[in-house]
């Protein structure tokens, strides 16, 4: 069913595999922040039309992953190293208040959901998926927010989520993609908080959880020579 009777596959299964193969390198940092994305040389790669390969572009600029300039040339979203301050000062404040919330207004089936992402989130640490990794974790963090049930931290949060995703790749790879099982428990922790209703609990395994991600990117971006000398920081 997913072919043309001449043996095609369809324009839709076209846009996907494009979607999905530049949205992993992406967050994998394989295409580099600021990096061109030329539509015929993608086209000619997935040996496909422009216009499947224009739809999977459209697609990941309503992620925030890549943006057209005025000149409509297309690039991979450049990442502001001068203001992650801002940003990580706002990540940590969104991880607080959406898990206090969640520990306040939570239903168990809620709870339910959220442990299940958590599972999910291990199968692929296990598994060192780092792309799975980013993308769970969104998931699974957005999900707490919903918990929470204010609209207006749920739209916040899951903005800042996906603009942290890249920076996410810098985390795992401090980690050279073997994630410690102590930041894996922090999960469970803010669930099992979550559970129990225990909101100062929750509020501060949530920041613990925030800190000890941002001073790892720190520390990685500082670190890492290469990385600096290739985004110019």
């Amino acid at each position: 069913m997913g072919e043309t009777t001449q043996g095609k596959p369809r324009r839709g299964h076209g846009v996907s595999t494009a979607y999905e193969t530049l949205k992993g390198e992406i967050l994998e940092l394989t295409l580099a922040p600021g990096s061109p994305v030329d539509e015929s040389e993608l086209s000619k790669r997935f040996g496909m039309s422009r216009t499947p390969i224009r739809e999977a572009l459209i697609k990941l600029a309503n992620d925030g992953l890549v943006v057209t300039l005025p000149n409509r040339a297309t690039i991979v979203a450049p990442l502001d190293f001068l203001d992650l301050p801002n940003f990580y000062d706002a990540m940590t404040l969104m991880y607080r208040v959406t898990t206090r919330l969640a520990a306040q207004n939570r239903t168990d089936e809620e709870v339910q959901v959220i442990r299940k992402l958590q599972g999910d989130y291990a199968d692929a640490v296990a598994a060192k998926n780092v792309s799975r990794m980013i993308e769970v974790n969104r998931f699974f963090h957005s999900q707490i927010a919903k918990a929470g049930k204010n609209r207006y931290y749920i739209d916040l949060f899951d903005r800042l989520l996906d603009e942290g995703r890249r920076l996410l790749r810098f985390y795992y790879s401090s980690f050279n993609d073997e994630l410690p099982e102590v930041y894996l428990d922090e999960h469970e922790q803010m669930i099992d908080a979550i559970e129990r209703c225990d909101v100062e609990t929750a509020d501060r395994i949530a920041k613990q959880h925030a800190d000890q991600i941002v001073r790892q990117i720190q520390s990685y971006i500082v670190d890492d020579r290469r990385l600096n000398a290739e985004l110019a920081i």
